[in-house]
């Protein structure tokens, strides 16, 4: 068996010390790296306060919570009605009845507790400290022991409570789970723990609810409950003839060959999913009367949804399940729904789309309204996401529901009854059209409502009547602030604000700077951040660095919210580089003409944006650039390679880690999605090898040899054809690593800095750096 994988072995010298090493007295020193290494999460953010508002909801939608600044802790009470925000309690009245009661002192502005409870009629607040239970009541100042229990830190009574992951799946009533045993799907009673099996004819590589993409696997059953517990949707996986992906352990003694079932672009035999409906009851398994579908959905390459089986949606009496197939190329989707007693499947109406057909934005967004023969879908063939409002009884369309140049990002909420329909939205905002925000609007296209329209990217919390809503809005160099508006967008009250004036006092912090550019069309606006060292030495140009990733279905910015780190970037700015992550074209929350400027041609990977915006910054800022840098993961690092064989006059030092470099060697429904079928596109054109023998600068090549996700032969490819062009190149292999590189990626930052300060800077950095050590010091 082992035959089959021989390959070539190569020892690679790390070339680490070539000819840009600096002299012995050009160096970084380790206090250099601490300090740069102090700008990453772990230093900053214990400079950080207030940064969310988590409300406690009390009777009549008023809510307490609990404000943390630089000087302590404050718990205020807000009520919706009267417009009023105060302090909960006297924190000076209930320090001294504490202090008398326990004998020990305490400063009123950090109370040894963080949580507290109130009595219903909000005369009484409990909590807990110093290991007891206490009763307060703040018009009198009345403190006594009391029985009520309160947790120590908010979240643990419920609110964001943390829950262990599991491969069960619970009912709707929470009186079953159900899970995978032996390729079939079984379920448990919860409370006599008695185990059922459901199917009998599963086995390996034909089982049921099997949770395998390839790229991505794992143990939990891929199901959907019928609300009311009594059906389950979902399939027989077929992968009998799909070929394997093999990756080899690194240990001691004989290795073990892992092996799963993982299709490539152009496979003839892809995993196929052939849809039943279970009835738990019975145990009948009833087949839908439709061809097996190509496992693919409307959102992403798997089928899952926030861990549960995607596009399907149930009737309530569980008679009826909607679901979509999508074509293996994502250019069709059916929308179908199947009598779940019979197994006959009625076609209501499909999509077919040039490129490939979309849902939302990280979302799946169509509904079934069974109660007035209705489905909500989505749409971008205005070339904008929006929604539109079809009759599933004849599949004809009623309505477009939402117009305009923006985006429906996300479905959140929707209420048959009154007919509206909640939804986030982007580019609405003028000022970058990434910026969230949340909107209403009618069934029927009428009373759009704008719910948050103060300048930023926002996200909402709803209170327990859905008259008022808490709006946590920011932009990446305006920290959050927090707002209470009514059901209808309109402010009541200022809430608060997030503190960051110990970060800028105490470590002279300042955040990246937005920046509008041009695409390389020269027309296209692109978005990014710029991060700058703090202190600009007058007429000196710094090298840059070009973080990247190329999407499609992300970008190189992570977050539009405000965030006082993204990765490193923060950090190497430290060290004396100017870092630049751009939005480029092919990216979602843009048009369908936007997102789609790259179909095809995925090995573009944004990259003429990148150039072109790096040249354009060069206006704005002091880069240097005979000094560009690039580095990336993942897709990133498919991209920075790219960068350094088409673009080897541009960018000299690239750091290209887990790289998908050839798509013909990454799973079937990347490529096939973003690309196209293999017989469509030129796949050998984009895959990195094909340019390895115009290498120029320096690269530094870096993978897991167990990543399941991008197979590590991704890499050695390029390796190979390195080699073959008589290429000097940097590799870091990571034995036992997966794709994250997991408890190594302390150590491949550490050579990422090393990298770019002895080439870019032409500096010699502090030799072994422990940066996974000196992080563990600065948190504890």
């Amino acid at each position: 068996m082992f035959r089959t994988l021989k390959s070539k072995v190569c020892v690679i010298i790390l070339l680490l010390y070539g000819n840009s090493m600096a002299s012995p007295g050009d160096s970084l020193r380790r206090k250099d790296y601490e300090r740069a290494a102090n700008y990453l999460a772990q230093g900053l953010q214990k400079y950080v306060y207030n940064t969310s508002l988590r409300p406690n909801w009390l009777e009549g939608d008023k809510f307490w919570f609990l404000e943390i600044t630089s000087k302590g802790k404050t718990f205020f009470l807000a009520d919706p009605v009267k417009k009023t925000r105060k302090a909960a309690f006297d924190h000076t009245k209930l320090a001294q009845a504490l202090g008398k009661a326990t004998g020990k002192s305490y400063d009123p502005d950090q109370l040894p507790f963080k949580t507290i409870r109130f009595s219903p009629d909000l005369k009484t607040l409990y909590f807990s400290a110093e290991k007891k239970s206490w009763a307060y009541t703040p018009a009198s100042g009345k403190l006594s022991e009391s029985t009520v229990e309160v947790a120590d830190e908010p979240g643990q009574e419920g609110f964001m409570a943390r829950r262990p992951r599991t491969p069960d799946i619970p009912s709707p009533d929470g009186k079953m789970v159900a899970f995978l045993k032996d390729h079939n799907l079984w379920v448990r009673d919860v409370s006599t723990k008695k185990e059922t099996q459901l199917t009998t004819d599963g086995v390996k590589d034909f089982g049921y609810a099997t949770d395998n993409a390839g790229w991505t696997n794992g143990d939990g059953a891929i199901i959907s409950w019928s609300p009311d517990s009594r059906k389950i949707a979902t399939f027989q996986q077929d992968q009998r003839h799909v070929k394997d992906m093999y990756l080899v352990t690194t240990n001691v003694g004989s290795p073990t060959l892992k092996s799963w079932k993982y299709p490539l672009p152009g496979d003839k035999e892809v995993i196929l999913i052939h849809r039943v409906v279970i009835d738990v009851p019975t145990r009948k398994v009833v087949r839908l009367k439709v061809d097996p579908d190509p496992r693919r959905s409307s959102l992403s390459d798997n089928i899952t949804d926030s861990g549960r089986l995607a596009d399907v949606d149930w009737s309530p009496d569980g008679k009826e399940l909607a679901f979509l197939s999508t074509s293996r190329d994502h250019k069709i989707s059916r929308m179908r729904i199947a009598d779940t007693e019979t197994g006959d499947v009625r076609e209501v109406f499909e999509e077919t789309v040039p490129t490939y057909y979309e849902s939302g934005v990280n979302a799946i967004n169509w509904r079934y309204f069974p109660a007035t023969n209705e489905i909500l879908w989505y749409s971008e063939r205005d070339n904008w996401g929006h929604l539109y409002l079809y009759d599933s009884r004849t599949g004809k369309l009623k309505n477009q529901v939402t117009k305009g140049n923006f985006v429906v990002a996300r479905v959140t909420d929707i209420d048959e009854k009154s007919r509206r329909i909640w939804f986030t939205t982007a580019g609405m905002d003028p000022k970058n059209p990434y910026y969230q925000r949340y909107c209403r609007v009618d069934f029927d296209g009428k009373n759009f409502t704008d719910l948050t329209p103060a300048t930023g990217t926002h996200q909402i919390t709803w209170s327990p009547s859905k008259k008022y809503l808490i709006d946590t809005y920011s932009e990446p160099d305006v920290p959050q602030a927090f707002e209470l508006r009514d059901a209808d967008g309109n402010s009541l009250l200022a809430l608060g604000k997030a503190d960051i004036s110990q970060l800028e006092s105490e470590t002279g912090w300042t955040p990246a700077t937005p920046v509008r550019l041009k695409a390389a069309d020269g027309k296209t606006d692109i978005y990014g951040l710029v991060y700058t060292p703090r202190h600009f030495e007058p007429g000196k140009k710094y090298p840059v660095i070009n973080y990247i990733y190329p999407g499609p279905q992300g970008g190189s910015v992570r977050s539009w919210g405000f965030s006082t780190v993204s990765g490193d970037n923060r950090a190497l700015a430290e060290l004396g580089f100017i870092v630049v992550a751009i939005e480029g074209t092919s990216n979602p929350y843009r048009s369908k003409s936007y997102h789609d400027m790259n179909y095809g041609n995925m090995g573009e990977n944004t990259l003429p944006d990148q150039i072109a915006g790096i040249k354009q910054l060069a206006q704005q800022f002091p880069i240097d650039l005979d000094k560009v840098g690039i580095w990336g993961h993942s897709g990133g690092g498919f991209a920075t390679a790219a960068a350094m064989f088409k673009y080897p006059d541009f960018y000299k030092v690239g750091i290209s880690e887990s790289g998908n470099h050839d798509n013909r060697n990454y799973e079937d429904d990347w490529g096939e999605r973003y690309n196209g079928l293999l017989e469509n596109a030129d796949y050998e054109a984009q895959a990195n090898p094909t340019y390895a023998k115009n290498l120029k600068g320096k690269l530094m090549l870096a993978h897991g040899m167990m990543d399941n996700n991008v197979p590590p032969y991704n890499t050695l490819l390029v390796v190979e054809a390195l080699q073959k062009a008589n290429k000097d190149f940097d590799l870091v292999i990571f034995p036992s690593a997966t794709h994250g590189f997991g408890p190594y990626s302390n150590y491949m930052m550490r050579l990422r800095w090393d990298y770019f300060v002895r080439h870019l800077k032409g500096l010699t950095p502090p030799k072994e750096f422990d940066m996974g050590a000196y992080l563990s010091r600065m948190g504890r």
